[in-house]
């Protein structure tokens, strides 16, 4: 199945040229194109978007992806370089849901506190 940017911007929240930024970065593999050429997305370019998305979303850098993305492209030799990429990647989340988990106890005590005043 194929996608036209349009559909893959709306089904990643993302701008078509935003899209069209991440292919010319080498983010994404290249895009096939119609003889007109209309860009269309295959299952396998939006698994890299997917990745890409998550990545920018947690706080990585465009130059960092691309690091990465070069690595997947070297092949087999720079799966350890990748997996520690990851598990960094990882660890980096894992404090950001800390904290919010810490703001969240915040929010709820002062919930707490004000639900005392319901009934005034």
């Amino acid at each position: 199945m194929s996608y036209s940017i349009k559909e893959v911007s709306e089904r990643f929240n993302i701008s078509p040229y935003t899209l069209r930024y991440y292919e010319k970065e080498e983010l994404l593999p290249p895009i096939h194109r119609t003889d007109n050429g209309v860009r269309l997305y295959s299952e396998v370019d939006l698994e890299w978007l997917q990745l890409i998305c998550c990545m920018r979303a947690t706080g990585m850098s465009i130059s960092y992806i691309k690091k990465y993305v070069d690595l997947c492209h070297l092949g087999e030799d720079t799966i350890p370089e990748r997996h520690q990429i990851i598990l960094k990647q990882k660890e980096i989340i894992e404090n950001e849901i800390k904290k919010y988990k810490d703001f969240l106890k915040v929010v709820n005590k002062k919930i707490k506190y004000y639900g005392k005043f319901k009934n005034m």
